[in-house]
């Protein structure tokens, strides 16, 4: 290759595309740093690291409180993890519409310190396996130490972003998430690749927020907005075209309106919550 072609090569990308390549790492990194911060500080028992809120966390809510009785979780579930596992990071219970079976193999997308994962392994027994995904090493490692001074051993945790899953084609029965997706600057590739390795007749159950309305230009740019789980969050009109152009089917989004309240807790005085609530999603990929 001459000269003239490899600079052909590497400049190639049109300044629109780069600036929007950089936009998007700038989120993840942010995305990144902010729940490194939260991993660290609960390593340390303190309070959690995002100023504004923790994906549903702030410092004067009790975790246990706001997953029993605003998340949907039960005392039990709570009870049943390694201590640590449960950081308060969601905003509603994916179990709730997973219908995991005894032998299922379920992935969970950003599965922070394994609090998901610890209640899939227990649905899907011995002979199934639930599979970790975090881009945050500080999460991986502490979800791991969860595992292991539990003893779980049909649970493993794999560093890699969303957009691009560390796992095989076709190889997974279910996939869960908890307020996750809305933190990816490119959703529709989270689905595209959740399609992908996802086996036929597979299904998607997430517990994700929301758009009802536009969000104003200064929240959507707001970082503190964006690690909180609300600033990214998409259109419901616009997620169910990104699902249904990924190829799946019987898509449903059923927004929670009683969400408001424990939304408007994350960042008090914002305002957020005339915009974004926490919705359950659902949809098969077909035959």
């Amino acid at each position: 290759m001459n000269q003239k072609s490899a600079e052909s090569c590497c400049c190639s990308a049109k300044p629109s595309e780069q600036k929007e390549h950089n936009q998007h790492d700038e989120i993840r990194n942010h995305v990144r740093d902010s729940y490194a911060q939260v991993a660290e500080a609960s390593n340390r028992g303190e309070d959690c690291g995002i100023e504004s809120s923790c994906c549903g966390v702030s410092a004067d809510l009790d975790i246990n409180t706001l997953n029993s009785l605003r998340l949907g979780y039960s005392e039990n579930d709570m009870n049943s993890v390694p201590e640590g596992a449960d950081m308060g990071l969601g905003c509603g219970n994916p179990h709730a519409i997973a219908s995991l079976k005894p032998g299922d193999t379920v992935v969970d997308l950003g599965s922070g310190g394994g609090f998901d994962v610890f209640l899939a392994a227990r649905e899907v027994g011995e002979n199934g396996r639930v599979i970790g995904i975090d881009m945050t090493p500080t999460m991986i490692s502490k979800a791991r130490n969860n595992a292991d001074k539990a003893g779980f051993t049909n649970v493993e945790f794999r560093l890699g972003e969303i957009e691009h899953l560390p796992a095989a084609d076709n190889s997974v029965d279910v996939i869960i998430s908890n307020c996750v997706i809305n933190l990816s600057p490119d959703k529709a590739q989270v689905f595209r690749d959740a399609f992908r390795i996802l086996k036929p007749q597979g299904r998607l159950a997430i517990s994700d927020v929301v758009a009802t309305i536009e969000l104003p230009e200064e929240m959507r740019n707001d970082k503190k907005l964006h690690a909180g789980c609300m600033a990214g969050a998409s259109l419901i009109e616009d997620l169910y075209n990104m699902l249904e152009e990924a190829g799946f089917e019987e898509i449903a989004i059923n927004p929670r309106d009683e969400s408001r309240e424990f939304i408007r807790d994350w960042a008090p005085g914002s305002g957020v919550e005339d915009y974004v609530l926490s919705a359950y999603i659902h949809a098969i990929k077909p035959v």
